[in-house]
């Protein structure tokens, strides 16, 4: 194609449907070099010709050119805060890195000396997972014909290695702080430990209309039931929660009626934390000193803590009768997925 647009070509291919699909490349031949593919859209066509031909500020035929765009037309469709907050982190950081660099210049060699030169090395592989979406999504967009670097390598090992984290959830750490919380912790630690629920989805599930709940997980999007009068813990939040007079519809709330966040159980669990740990050293008289026979309440106190407020769904898994049950209540997509984060399950008793 030459007139208007100097060195914009088109080529047109039949598909077996019978569409006729026309894509557009810079012809870059006369200077030696790959053709850029411009896509399938003529005027975004046009506007990355301007970008090359004209020699504007431009990212055609790197790596920014794909992240300007996922970031313009991706990254605004996800709808879970923790899942946006993550891609726009770790978009920050491969940005100043791989954005420069040409589509050819990014191979399974540059990709793993990042990993490796990374020193929070869980983090890199989840940077490096956004660069695949990113990049399979630009091949999609016409800005690159070559395939991930790391396509078909994943029994290579070519990420750095993990460790998933390990905790047991059981009686002894759990009723201390239990005891130490007031009663918004109590009722968050009853319906994350009964329910296996995130702690976004135990602050925003919606009163039921009668016992049971209607869970729309707000990571994976998938829906179950919950039958509260299955548990010996919840019909008494339930309840409770239906005397107060609330502004809102969420099942879990503040006393005076006002929704619960993720701040206030943050501020509630580490205070909590804190005061059963030290109530823990202050009953085995470790506070004055130590001696081999303390060494039980010393473990129980640094495990107390180590734990978090989400390894809640831990104790959900420890309660179920068995593997099938436990994969079932988190919402993992199978149990092999339960067995390699969470372990062996292990029935501590009946349904919280």
């Amino acid at each position: 194609m030459t007139g208007k647009y100097p060195r914009l070509r088109s080529h047109s291919r039949k598909r077996k449907s019978g569409k006729v699909v026309t894509y557009y490349f810079y012809d870059m031949r006369p200077d030696g070099e790959p053709d850029v593919a411009l896509g399938t859209d003529f005027d975004e066509a046009v506007r990355r010709w301007d970008d090359i031909h004209n020699k504007t500020p431009r990212a055609v035929g790197t790596l920014e050119e794909a992240f300007k765009g996922w970031e313009k037309e991706v990254l605004p469709t996800y709808t879970n805060k923790n899942t946006l907050d993550g891609y726009k982190k770790n978009l920050r950081t491969i940005r100043p890195i791989f954005g420069p660099g040409t589509w050819d210049q990014v191979d399974l060699p540059t990709i793993k000396g990042y990993l490796k030169k990374r020193t929070a090395k869980t983090q890199a592989n989840r940077e490096m997972a956004l660069l695949s979406i990113i990049w399979n999504w630009a091949r999609g967009e016409g800005m690159t014909t070559l395939p991930w670097p790391a396509a078909g390598m994943e029994k290579s090992k070519w990420r750095n290695k993990e460790k998933p984290r390990r905790v047991k959830v059981d009686y002894d750490i759990f009723t201390p702080i239990y005891a130490e919380g007031d009663q918004i912790l109590r009722d968050c630690m009853d319906l994350a430990s009964a329910t296996g629920m995130r702690l976004e989805d135990c602050i925003s599930i919606l009163m039921p209309r009668g016992d049971v709940l209607r869970l729309d997980a707000s990571k994976t999007g998938k829906e179950a039931d919950i039958d509260l009068s299955l548990s010996q813990v919840l019909p008494n939040l339930l309840a409770r929660r239906r005397t107060i007079d609330a502004d809102h519809l969420m099942l879990l709330s503040t006393a005076d009626g006002k929704p619960v966040t993720l701040t206030m159980l943050r501020y509630r669990w580490d205070k909590a934390r804190f005061l059963a740990s030290r109530q823990i050293y202050a009953d085995a008289g470790l506070l004055v000193d130590y001696t081999e026979g303390q060494a039980e309440a010393y473990e129980i106190a640094r495990r107390i803590r180590a734990l978090y407020l989400r390894d809640m769904r831990k104790m959900t898994a420890q309660l179920a009768p068995d593997l099938k049950t436990a994969s079932a209540q988190l919402q993992h997509p199978n149990e092999a997925f339960t067995q390699r984060h969470y372990g062996g399950v292990v029935k501590l008793g009946t349904m919280r």
